[in-house]
């Protein structure tokens, strides 16, 4: 379903909305509270079923200490959780995102209401999102958006697949007028240096249309955290965002004509593993003398393409609005490896008499996913029917496609054989031929959408859906909603649904040999296809898709004009949920002999492995008054959830080795790969041209496990609390400028056994991420 969320499907439970003395972003206050749930145009904010934050990007944009969407919304939003990867390969270079403890493909994202595509990037490593593909929201600037739209409810029924845990709506500006902002940051141990510089205009056409147009370039450096004798490199790795976003609508009789793209090239860098030099085990299975007798660090340049736009029309006929859409996009990422070398190559040529050398940059490959979808969208409110009545249908069509591509064969071969030097090159080998593949696959949907007001105190909302998809068959899902209004100040709301996610081409096709570490130790590790080999040797079943039950039952309440509550609880059970297998050696009785024979010592495969069970509480507390011949806004967000495994579904030719089939490891990654808790609470004051912004933040404790696993303890991450503070000064109309700095009080994750850890680092990049305080200064002009 493609609706534009911000006119009528999406209405605001948490808005942050913008009010003061010298502009409109002079402060940020939660003051508007209600709910949401239908396609209907007119409907108001304080009437909707099913809990919204809205979150406007306005202030962020102009005054924020985070310079991108997705750490933005990290420390804005408690239901979402973004945290920046490190020594996790190619998760380094893109912040994957999620709701409600959940996986990031879990959550739908959408701009101007059409679905967005996913990554081409499959999460392979880390402590969040391990095993899932999702939505890069850094491919949007901050100074394009509005406004971001969470719906905090199972919506499948109404929107298709991924729409388990909720549904994001990025919704860009096309406001008038033209403004830039200026930005500069670092971490307060001297490192990570962030440039920003971003502008915006809107015009108004003939007629009464708008085109808006945003640049941006964004250079992020890297950090170090590491001590002076260690030779890894733990941080941020390195990025430069280079950007271009449009945004337009056209009138027509009775209707419009509208538009949105954008496009993105980023240059990321990653840094991998360590490898020792002279005296070490690691040569000459992963190093030369020759070449790097003090050791080296591979990196993983990744180079990202991202394109993506809708084209669509808007008509009234009558009583009836129809909305005929298309949406393209496409993201693909090419692996260049620097600092590295094939040791198997340096190896023969030490044999044959030469020094042991091979070249030291390959063309890795990489990999791209395309979606391309087609919307109908047809409506009309009955307003004689009871109170008024609201029907909604259409139907999707949507296309998929994933490829890999091969690296050169100096970033796969083995030159020396069996016992020699390690194959392909050293941080991340090259995908080879037989891992290149270019599928495609297509959905069709229909579904209908209603509200019924009974009476003015009573709604009741429902949607079903059916769609079908090429590669595992057809799903029908619908939901339920229902609001009651006791008085003009409260809202009673709940909802029921079913849900699916299909399972991403990424998730089925994806094939790659690539070393790991356990215990400081070098491993080769084949991810074997869905289908593959290895996989059906294995007895793992084809994918299927994932299905849900989601449950929401809350409230919101207005005891004041000042003062907003809202409360509401969930549980979302989900059954064949798609994970990342635990991995199986060279001494399995089923698969160890191919895995002899491919010269690997471990595999692992996707499968319909889980079920699960996610339970949570959101709350919102807002409050403005008068102070000090100010304005003091005043806000209190709250989300605790907790994801258990209810059960394991085992393979029949895999029983009896569940130990290995989903270790406690891979377990607690689905069950507390997020924080349990986390909590916001800020306190914004403007007085006349200046402004100051308190937030006290809380992440709460996490358990993660070890490699070695049981009876080795697992990672113990206690609840952590810091805060962000900034001033602003507005100079006049046209020019403000804001200093500040994030985490203050410079928290950093538990210390760990560095063995144990998936980075190989003291600490996992969990909570606030691993790099302390940081500074930031903003310089905002508008024109």
């Amino acid at each position: 379903m493609s609706v534009a969320l911000a006119s009528s499907s999406l209405l605001p439970t948490l808005s942050f909305a913008q009010q003061g003395s010298t502009d409109d972003e002079a402060a940020t206050t939660l003051d508007t509270i209600s709910i949401v749930g239908s396609r209907r145009a007119n409907r108001s904010e304080t009437d909707s079923v099913v809990p919204v934050d809205v979150i406007s990007m306005r202030k962020p944009a102009s005054q924020g200490a985070q310079f991108d969407l997705a750490q933005t919304l990290q420390f804005i939003a408690p239901s979402f959780n973004s945290t920046r990867q490190t020594g996790a390969d190619n998760a380094d270079l893109i912040d994957s995102a999620a709701l409600r403890g959940l996986g990031s493909d879990q959550t739908l994202v959408l701009v101007n209401g059409k679905r967005l595509h996913s990554t081409s990037l499959v999460n392979l490593f880390g402590a969040r999102n391990r095993g899932n593909t999702g939505t890069d929201l850094n491919t949007v600037p901050l100074l394009a958006v509005e406004r971001v739209e969470i719906l905090r409810d199972g919506a499948a029924a109404q929107y298709g697949s991924d729409a388990i845990a909720g549904v994001m709506n990025i919704a860009l500006k096309k406001s008038e007028g033209c403004e830039a902002v200026f930005g500069i940051g670092q971490y307060s141990r001297g490192d990570g240096e962030n440039y920003l510089g971003s502008g915006y205009c809107g015009f108004k056409t003939a007629g009464g249309g708008s085109i808006a147009m945003t640049a941006e370039y964004l250079d992020r450096g890297r950090s170090d955290r590491t001590e002076a004798n260690n030779p890894r490199i733990i941080g941020d790795s390195e990025v430069q965002n280079q950007t271009f976003y449009i945004n337009g609508e056209i009138p027509t009789q009775n209707g419009a004509v509208y538009f949105n793209g954008g496009l993105q090239h980023r240059d990321a860098s990653s840094a991998a593993f360590a490898r020792g030099g002279v005296g070490s085990d690691d040569i000459p299975s992963r190093n030369s003398a020759a070449l790097y007798p003090n050791g080296f660090v591979p990196f993983i340049e990744g180079d990202i393409q991202d394109l993506s736009g809708t084209v669509g029309l808007w008509q009234e006929m009558g009583e009836w609005r129809a909305d005929l859409s298309t949406t393209f996009g496409r993201n693909e990422l090419e692996n260049r490896i620097t600092n590295t070398l094939n040791a198997s190559i340096a190896n023969r040529d030490r044999l044959n008499g030469g020094r042991g050398i091979s070249a030291t940059e390959f063309n890795a490959g990489g990999f791209a996913f395309s979606q391309h979808t087609t919307n109908l969208d047809i409506t009309r409110y009955f307003p004689g029917v009871m109170n008024g009545l609201n029907l909604a249908f259409g139907g999707e069509y949507r296309r998929d496609n994933y490829e890999i591509f091969a690296g050169e064969p100096g970033s796969y071969i083995d030159a020396d054989g069996a016992g020699g030097g390690s194959a392909g090159s050293q941080g991340f080998p090259g995908f080879q031929p037989n891992d290149a593949v270019d599928s495609s696959r297509n959905s069709k949907a229909v579904y209908v959408d209603t509200e019924v007001e009974f009476t003015e105190a009573f709604t009741l909302a429902a949607a079903a859906r059916v769609e079908d998809y090429s590669d595992f068959g057809a799903t029908t899902d619908g939901k339920l909603a229902a609001a009651f209004k006791p008085n003009d100040r409260m809202v009673l709301r709940a909802s029921v649904s079913t849900g699916f996610r299909a399972p991403s081409l990424q998730q089925r096709l994806f094939s790659s040999t690539f070393t790991d570490f356990i215990s400081g130790r070098p491993v080769d590790v084949v991810l074997a296809p869905n289908g593959g080999r290895i996989a059906n040797a294995a007895g793992i079943p084809a994918l299927t898709e994932e299905t849900s039950r989601g449950y929401t039952v809350g409230f919101t309440f207005r005891p004041t004009d000042a003062t907003s509550i809202t409360l509401d609880g969930y549980r979302i059970d989900i059954d064949d949920r798609i994970v990342l297998s635990g991995r199986f050696d060279t001494t399995d009785p089923t698969i160890g002999r191919i895995l002899q024979q491919l010269g690997v010592g471990q595999a692992q495969f996707f499968v319909n492995a889980v079920d699960t069970k996610t339970q949570g509480v959101d709350l919102t507390v807002s409050h403005t008054n008068e102070l000090w011949n100010g304005m003091l806004a005043t806000y209190l967000a709250v989300n605790h959830s907790t994801t258990e495994v209810t059960r394991i579904k085992t393979p029949p030719t895999l029983r009896g080795r569940e130990d290995v089939f989903l270790s406690d490891r891979e377990r607690l990654f689905l069950e507390e790969g997020a924080p349990r808790a986390k909590a916001t609470l800020g306190f914004d004051f403007t007085r006349n041209a200046w402004n100051t912004n308190l937030k006290f933040l809380y992440f709460g404790s996490q358990t993660l496990g070890t490699f070695s696993g049981p009876p080795v303890p697992n990672q113990e991450y206690g609840g952590k609390a810091s805060a962000d503070l900034s001033f602003s000064y507005t100079f006049n109309e046209q020019l403000k400028l804001t200093v500040g700095g994030a985490n203050i009080f410079d928290q950093f994750p538990d210390e760990q056994d560095d063995f144990e850890t998936d980075n190989g680092f003291r600490y996992e990049s969990v909570q606030f991420g691993l790099n302390g305080a940081s500074y930031f200064a903003r310089l905002a002009v508008k024109f």
